[in-house]
């Protein structure tokens, strides 16, 4: 057996010993097929474990009315909602009021302090690739990473995340549009991301007016 499905076992066992009534059979009947491949290829390998991970959890709508989410997170720093979002179950089978239902859902959720992420069936199972860097970029301000040396500070994080965003070399003049600060601020924190090999000097002649992501520097997002 491998080291998931030993894992996958515990964590349903875990849960049912723990539940009663409507709640395990809910977890029983609920965690099926979907749920798991969502645990097997996006969660599993970016965190290796399910500490803090409770699936089929129970929660109270506007009318104190039970409603189950797939999964929840919930470290010491947040909750987290995910959904594993079917075609049939969740577009297709869905009426007006159903619709209206999910949507109003899980805007109380996110009033009630909830972050809910959603990832299709379809993504999972074929695009698992995209389903793990979003997990890693929605969880990645609030996560607690051991490996100091992928950690950057948020001033950094900003010029990175405007350097992808822009699809092309940056330069000091969008750094200063874009943060609102001095021409001579947007050169340091692009030489700082140099220095840390996570920005790659463009030359033109002698002079550097542009910067290109170093390969891996995406990474530091996550």
């Amino acid at each position: 057996m491998s080291s998931f499905e030993q894992a996958h076992n515990d964590l349903i066992a875990y849960h049912e010993e723990l539940r009663k009534g409507e709640r395990k059979r809910r977890l029983v009947r609920g965690h099926d097929y979907a749920e798991k491949l969502m645990l097997q290829n996006v969660w599993w390998p970016v965190f290796g474990h399910f500490e803090y991970l409770h699936p089929e959890y129970e929660v109270l709508d506007w009318n104190r009315k039970s409603v189950y989410l797939d999964f929840a997170f919930l470290p010491p720093f947040g909750r987290f909602g995910i959904e594993c979002d079917g075609f049939q179950s969740h577009i297709k089978d869905m009426d007006r009021e159903k619709h209206s239902y999910a949507v109003n859902r899980d805007t109380f959720l996110t009033g009630m302090g909830w972050r809910m992420l959603h990832f299709t069936v379809d993504d999972i199972k074929y695009r698992p690739e995209i389903c793990r860097m979003l997990l890693k970029l929605c969880l990645a301000p609030y996560l607690i990473n051991n490996q100091t040396d992928r950690l950057i500070n948020a001033r950094d994080r900003e010029v990175l995340q405007l350097s992808w965003s822009l699809g092309r070399n940056i330069r000091p003049k969008d750094v200063s549009n874009a943060l609102n600060i001095n021409h001579r601020t947007a050169v340091k924190r692009l030489h700082s991301l140099v220095e840390q090999k996570l920005l790659l000097p463009v030359k033109n002649g002698r002079d550097v007016r542009q910067y290109k992501l170093a390969e891996g520097a995406l990474e530091k997002l996550f």
